[in-house]
């Protein structure tokens, strides 16, 4: 089995690239996010075919799947930083400082603290009122609209501290690709 080098490559400065493979799964984290919404807004489209006692798990079960998905590509990135940093120089270990916090600042946790109600109380309150207002089965939406909301969070955080380092490392030149 190969060794996961995660964003490291042998061509040139390792931190350059290292910024890039992360910009660029940080690109694919976000369209995760956008076909969970992205098919949720194609619904109504399925709306004179099917009953909205199907129609309506299925939108909870494309978020809750959109945003599992996000997750674990998420974490991904994160174990694949993590092996990056290990080869690097303190100096270069201190540039990606600003990404590495924010997978810090957003530990692992397990999907069964995400989709638990129990755990998340004031999500499960605000979908349960927002189902009682319109339609009892639009509370799993909701609630997993919330989760939705949780990991899309996550990438922006990312994408800003990647664009923060880019901005300090890159050349005018090399931005524009």
């Amino acid at each position: 089995m190969a060794q996961d080098k995660g964003y490291l490559d042998q061509s040139g400065n390792q931190v350059i690239a290292i910024v890039k493979n992360l910009d660029r799964d940080v690109e694919r984290g976000e369209d995760t996010i956008m076909l969970g919404y992205g098919s949720v807004l194609l619904a109504p489209a399925f709306a004179p075919l099917l009953p909205p006692v199907i129609l309506l798990p299925l939108m909870a079960i494309a978020f809750a799947i959109s945003a599992t998905l996000a997750r674990l590509h998420f974490y991904k990135m994160a174990q694949k930083l993590t092996v990056s940093m290990r080869e690097l120089e303190s100096r270069d270990q201190h540039t990606l400082k600003p990404i590495a916090q924010v997978f810090d600042e957003h530990p692992q946790q397990t999907l069964a603290v995400a989709f638990n109600p129990l755990r998340n109380l004031k999500r499960t309150l605000k979908s349960t009122l927002g189902g009682l207002m319109i339609n009892p089965f639009w509370g799993p939406i909701f609630y997993m609209l919330g989760v939705q909301f949780v990991e899309d969070k996550h990438f922006f955080v990312l994408n800003k501290a990647v664009i923060s380092v880019e901005e300090k490392i890159m050349p005018i030149v090399l931005r524009d690709e």
